[in-house]
């Protein structure tokens, strides 16, 4: 079997036989949900619902803020408590709207009645929009954005994001099990809008009952391709699903669209789905619990706007007393230090763990092994970047191409001397990305 790959890139352990044969289970929130107005790329949505509204599941309680926003939905029936500051999973305090659960789950009338033949372009990708979709594989990128590209008639190749190359998520894993037929005829649905393009479903090869599954839903249709990928941390990233599906490079100043792709996330494309087929917004989504101080793995569906805290307690709290809690993957997730945040569309996985493995290293200074250089798949010197970010060198740091990092992790994970490249770099992008928004 050929498998796409890239250079570079890493092989960690991978965690996922904790939660990946456990089915989806649905579970129902408490009582008080928070839905942040900015849980997307872009402008932040705009409340349209004040305190002592009635609100239905599936009712619209935010518009998007602009063309690069999205809309929010209520996932549960209940009451406006009002608009407060709550705290998120970056541990900012933002604005959330706030809404009492009645644990009726009433649903509001579908955003979509009419059959798919019968749409246009421009009403498919509106749904979409409507449907507040957003990339759910962690970007959180609104999709009728990317699916509408100045050029339409220069996509060829429309990518799904089956690979899940994080460590111990299993969301995507579950749902191409559960789901296939969903996930065939959104991609069917992305299609039609570019008629000269044809569909990957990209998929590592850690997964080969997916592969074969998908392989048989998709076996009639003539524009969809299974691609099996090689099992490499970080397949997933679109630059490199792209490289290794096409082989076409793209650099940090490129869009997908640029080099003639659309890459979605496998939720994405079932919400798609959900939104065109059943007329139903996005409010729901799979969240993996796993890690070694969980007590019970699971793949849970959840609404928006419950608590991470709530989850925990359903799943029977923590066996061990966590060194390290994590929303989304080990790899680019987020540390937390408080629970009671918040589930948004973006969010994956909540994990685990009794030790803590950065904090227990002790960093060293650098042996020139190159391992850094090995591991990248952006081909860069992360060392070297690392050297100039902690030196305040932002010359430095551009000459040596550090707007090109895809803050991945593979060279801190692969440095045998424990430095956190990645962090230095990251920081110094920040710097260097405030500063080009702050000359527009």
């Amino acid at each position: 079997m050929a498998k796409f790959t890239f250079k570079g890139g890493i092989h960690p352990f991978d965690g996922k036989k904790l939660s990946k044969d456990l089915p989806i289970e649905t579970i129902n929130p408490g009582k008080l949900l928070y839905y942040p107005l900015a849980q997307h790329i872009g402008a932040p949505a705009k409340a349209i619902v004040a305190k002592g509204d009635a609100v239905l599941a599936g009712g619209l309680i935010a518009e998007a803020g602009g063309f690069v926003s999205a809309n929010i939905y209520s996932s549960v029936s209940g009451t406006v408590k009002g608009i407060e500051r709550h705290r998120v999973v970056s541990g900012d305090m933002v604005d959330c709207i706030v809404i009492e659960n009645d644990e009726k789950y009433t649903e509001a009338e579908p955003i979509n009645n009419k059959k798919l033949e019968d749409m246009t372009r421009q009403e498919i990708i509106d749904t979409v929009a409507k449907a507040g979709i957003i990339g759910m594989g962690g970007a959180g990128f609104p999709t009728h954005v990317k699916l509408s590209p100045k050029e339409p008639e220069k996509i060829d190749s429309v990518i799904i994001n089956c690979a899940e190359c994080e460590p111990y998520l299993t969301s995507d894993y579950r749902k191409m099990l559960e789901e296939p037929e969903k996930l065939v005829d959104g991609l069917k649905i992305i299609l039609s809008l570019f008629e000269g393009a044809t569909g990957y479903l990209a998929i590592e090869d850690n997964k080969p009952d997916c592969i074969k599954l998908l392989k048989e839903k998709a076996a009639s249709e003539d524009r969809i391709k299974v691609v099996p990928l090689m099992t490499k941390y970080p397949q997933g990233s679109e630059r490199h699903l792209i490289y290794a599906v096409t082989k076409r490079k793209l650099n940090s100043k490129m869009l997908p669209a640029d080099a003639g792709c659309i890459v979605n996330n496998v939720d994405t494309v079932i919400a798609i789905h959900n939104a065109v087929r059943n007329g139903r917004p996005l409010y729901e989504r799979i969240v993996t619990v796993s890690g070694d101080a969980v007590t019970k793995p699971c793949n849970y569906k959840v609404r928006t706007g419950m608590l991470y805290s709530e989850i925990i307690e359903y799943n029977g709290g923590f066996k061990q007393e966590p060194a390290k809690i994590i929303s989304g993957g080990p790899m680019m997730g987020m540390a937390l230090f408080d629970l009671d945040v918040p589930v948004t569309k973006s969010s994956s996985a909540i994990l685990g763990f009794t030790k803590d493995e950065v904090s227990g290293s002790s960093e060293t200074n650098c042996i020139n092994c190159g391992r850094c250089v090995d591991a990248c798949p952006s081909g860069l010197w992360p060392a070297k970047l690392e050297e100039c970010a902690t030196n305040g060198d932002e010359e430095c740091f551009l000459q040596y191409n550090g707007m090109e990092c895809v803050e991945c992790g593979s060279c801190s994970f692969a440095c045998p001397a424990k430095k956190q490249l990645c962090q230095a770099i990251k920081s110094m992008r920040k710097v260097q990305l405030a500063k080009a928004r702050a000359k527009k």
